[in-house]
C-alpha cells in the first residue's frame, strides 16, 4: 500500500510518500515546493499545482491520499490562501484520476504520532524517524516534509494498518 501524505499551503507545501508491506511502513520520498512571497497569489497557486502534477506523475500510484485539514480562520485572507492551495493540488490529482480520500486535524495528527495532540514540529519530527525506522540523526530537508510523513502516518495508524 503507498499512502501520499499531503501538508499544504501556499508557502510551502509538502508531500511525502509511504509504502507499507506486512505491516511496516518505509518512507518512499518526501518533497515541498517554496513559493515565491513576491509573486501573484494566482501564480503561487499555479505553480503549486504544476509541481503536484510533476509529483504524481514521477511518483504514483497511491492508494491513499490524506491531508490536513484546517479549521476555518476568523481572518478570511487566510482561509482562501489555504483552499487555494488545496484547490491546486486537487486540480493536480484529479487530473491523475485521484482525489484526496482522508482529512485529518493538526490535533489529530499529532496526538496519534507522538501521544501529545499539542506536540511541536521537532517532537512530531522525531516520533516520524522512530516510526520509520530511520536514524535519530535523520535530517528532514524541512518540517513540511516530516509534517507530510506524519499526516500519512497518522492515516496508517488510525487505520490499524501499522503499529507504533
Amino acid at each position: 500500500m503507498r499512502v501520499l501524505g499531503l501538508d499544504l499551503s501556499l508557502t510551502s507545501p509538502g508531500f511525502a510518500i509511504i509504502e507499507v508491506k506486512k505491516g511496516k511502513p518505509r518512507l518512499i520520498k518526501t518533497a515541498n515546493f517554496t513559493t515565491d512571497s513576491g509573486t501573484t497569489q494566482a501564480l503561487r497557486y499555479e505553480e503549486i499545482e504544476a509541481f503536484t502534477l510533476l509529483f504524481i506523475r514521477d511518483n504514483k500510484p497511491f492508494d491513499v491520499i490524506t491531508r490536513e485539514v484546517w479549521p476555518p480562520a476568523r481572518n478570511y485572507v487566510q482561509n482562501n490562501k489555504i483552499h487555494g492551495a488545496w484547490s491546486a493540488v486537487e486540480r493536480a490529482l484529479s487530473r491523475y484520476g485521484y482525489e484526496v480520500t482522508e482529512h485529518l486535524t493538526p490535533s489529530n495528527v499529532k496526538k496519534t504520532v507522538t501521544g501529545n495532540g499539542a506536540a511541536k514540529k521537532p517532537e512530531v519530527a522525531e516520533h516520524v524517524r522512530r516510526i520509520l525506522g530511520l536514524p535519530a540523526e535523520h535530517k528532514f530537508d524541512s518540517d513540511d516534509h516530516s509534517d507530510a510523513a506524519a499526516i500519512g502516518l497518522a492515516y496508517l495508524i488510525r487505520e490499524g494498518l501499522i503499529k507504533t
